[in-house]
């Protein structure tokens, strides 16, 4: 469902996939190849919300900021039931599920924030690194196995994604 407020209205590039039961309101914009998951909420009331190209917001996961914005960068996942609060998010990075990733935090290209993990306000997590804890303070390499999921989790949900285009219809 999209929303406008305040004369501002939701952009979705005809490429992108927004699952029937998503909730976009305000000041977003979603690039080609995006997708946004059943449940998820962007409510961009105080600042913009951006979701690049290919980038995915999985289900029930909840976006907002303030006046900065927020930024889920290309071909970035935040996994299921995620809070990100006006937060930078880096290409290919991967939050996972569970995850809070709060105000003026910087989730470098490529890095993984491990399940549950909450990054604190004005954090900023390297490129290519995994942050875990609550508050995230173990901040090490990632292992292969890690690296590999990253790379091909945005490739995955852009078929899963085009799978549920397809197929999915109300009953």
């Amino acid at each position: 469902m999209l929303f406008s407020f305040e004369g501002k209205t939701p952009n979705v590039h005809e490429d992108a996939w927004i699952a029937p039961t998503a909730t976009l309101i305000g000041d977003v914009t979603v690039e080609a190849g995006a997708s946004v998951w059943y449940g998820a909420v962007l409510r961009a009331d105080f600042g913009p919300i951006r979701v690049e190209e290919r980038a995915n917001v999985q289900d029930n996961t909840v976006i907002h900021c303030a006046s900065a914005g927020t930024v889920i960068g290309r071909g970035a996942t935040v996994g299921h039931s995620c809070v990100v609060h006006e937060a930078q998010v880096g290409a290919g990075a991967l939050i996972g599920n569970g995850s809070t990733v709060l105000d003026g935090a910087t989730v470098g290209e490529a890095a993984l924030i491990a399940a549950g993990a909450l990054v604190p306000p004005g954090a900023e997590i390297p490129a290519g690194m995994t942050a875990m804890g609550a508050p995230a303070k173990r901040i090490e390499p990632m292992s292969e196995t890690a690296r590999e999921w990253v790379e091909h989790n945005s490739r995955i949900y852009a078929e899963l994604a085009a799978r549920h285009r397809a197929s999915t219809r109300e009953v």
